[in-house]
């Protein structure tokens, strides 16, 4: 372990991550050649609601920084658990999904999670995300704005 895993392994452990999820981690950092360096990606997972195996999951993918912010962003946007997971595994597959900026304005937009999850699975480009949500969002803004004409009575 190098000076820096250690200054990584002192955050960790800072996080209250365990030592057998610490020495996973930096194992798993080994394994694809390279130095543990994602302490605050796991500390900012671990807050965000996500176990240490979820956490694990993503390291062994190497994806634990790469999704880190995404998966963090899905929980504070308010989606279910199932949600969160169905589109994670999606990204750690490697199938197209879009942004959680993008998620979150078809949501704000009124979109149900079911319509989002559906829209991801038919393989919704990030462009056509913010397409639909710029549609959504004109269409919301100019709602309820047709002239009506004041009548009133005459004398």
């Amino acid at each position: 372990i190098s000076d820096t895993e250690i200054q990584q392994l002192v955050r960790l452990k800072g996080a209250g991550v365990s030592d057998e999820t610490c020495v996973t981690l930096i194992s798993t950092a080994h394994d694809h050649k390279r130095a543990f360096s994602s302490a605050d990606s796991v500390a900012n997972l671990l807050n965000a609601r996500y176990t240490e195996s979820d956490v694990i999951t993503y390291a062994q993918a190497d994806k634990l920084d790469t999704i880190s912010g995404d998966a963090v962003m899905l929980r504070l946007i308010g989606l279910s658990n199932s949600t969160v997971t169905a589109i994670l595994q999606r990204e750690l597959q490697g199938l197209p999904t879009i942004s959680s900026a993008a998620i979150g304005r078809l949501k704000n937009t009124g979109l149900s999670e079911k319509q989002i999850v559906e829209l991801i699975a038919q393989g919704i480009t990030e462009q056509q995300a913010e397409n639909e949500a710029n549609s959504r969002e004109a269409a919301r803004d100019h709602a309820h704005t047709d002239f009506v004409r004041a009548r009133s009575s005459r004398r």
